[in-house]
């Protein structure tokens, strides 16, 4: 398979682009997604291509233009709702909570909700409190919605392809810090299957999971520990809702012990879910306590030394996997 380096950017365009040119009913809405080329230039080209009709610059109304995706998709068309970032779309949560996760179910299957919610999560420098937050245990909370989260153009432009072709509503969580970030990615066509995580590095001493730009940090960890002979193996979850347990299991079951790596506040996310289904499935194979290692339990802070100690690190992982390796 002939492969060519892209970046983030350029891999969720190429993903949306070949999705509209193979169906007429996908298009694209949001927030300076046409004029403007997309607040990240993500859609940059994509208006002169496809028409207005089809990318769709909408008011700053988030509630509004989400509702008219999910109407839409109850349709019959397959809308694509760019968020500025995550953060935004609290304000269109009754219509992804409340409308688009549970319309198939309400309805009793007469309406489906082919939608994909997108745009960048997490912390993305020095933002502060309302613009920093990671929204992926708030989304795979609620029973309905598939969520993804992804760390690179590969991932990114196979699962989006998948997304957009679900039957389901999706939201598909990128990073604004990721966007310039280069990767190889096919020539030819291809879809990743929506639930299966991937390994992005294998390793017999301590098992890490990952999502989004956590994943860079975990491998960078990973790399410096090669250094003194410790072997890490990373997941990439890459799907945060369908879970891929089977993976993180029979991961820990070769390495016996597991660190859940997650930008997320601790309380209640998914680093929690993960660490509940190891005890659960592996318990008899661990041989040190499950360690979570999210960001602080504080709201992100302005200033760059409070940022680093919000984040988690390089350097907070091989800490975390030297106290599970009893070193």
């Amino acid at each position: 398979m002939a492969m060519r380096k892209i970046r983030m950017r350029e891999a969720l365009k190429e993903a949306m682009s070949e999705e509209m040119r193979r169906d007429e009913n996908v298009f694209l809405m949001g927030e300076e997604v046409a004029e403007y080329n997309g607040a990240y230039k993500v859609s940059q080209g994509m208006l002169d291509e496809f028409g207005a009709k089809r990318v769709i610059d909408t008011p700053i109304a988030e509630l509004g233009f989400a509702a008219i995706g999910v109407g839409a998709a109850m349709g019959g068309v397959r809308p694509i709702v760019e968020f500025m970032t995550w953060n935004f779309a609290v304000l269109a949560f009754d219509q992804i909570v409340n409308h688009a996760a549970k319309v198939n179910s309400m309805s009793a299957g007469q309406f489906k909700c082919p939608i994909v919610f997108r745009g960048g999560t997490g912390s993305a420098g020095q933002l502060a409190q309302q613009h920093s937050q990671t929204f992926e245990s708030w989304m795979a909370n609620v029973p309905g919605l598939k969520v993804i989260s992804i760390s690179n153009p590969y991932d990114a432009k196979g699962l989006l392809k998948s997304a957009i072709r679900d039957e389901d509503p999706v939201c598909f969580m990128e990073s604004e810090v990721m966007y310039s970030d280069m990767g190889e990615v096919p020539e030819e066509e291809y879809l990743i299957p929506i639930g299966k995580a991937d390994i992005k590095r294998e390793g017999t001493d301590v098992t890490i999971t990952a999502f989004n730009k956590m994943v860079k940090v975990a491998l960078a960890a990973a790399e410096e520990l090669a250094k003194e002979g410790i072997s890490v193996e990373v997941i990439d979850l890459r799907t945060i809702r369908p879970l891929d347990e089977a993976t993180i299991i029979k991961s820990v079951q070769k390495t016996n012990r597991l660190i859940t790596l997650d930008e997320s506040w601790p309380f209640a996310g998914v680093s929690s879910e993960i660490a509940y289904r190891a005890q659960k499935h592996a318990f008899d194979y661990l041989d040190a306590p499950v360690t979570r290692l999210n960001s602080l339990d504080v709201s992100m802070c302005y200033a760059p030394t409070l940022v680093d100690a919000f984040l988690p690190n390089p350097e907070k992982v091989i800490k975390a996997v030297k106290e599970v390796l009893y070193r």
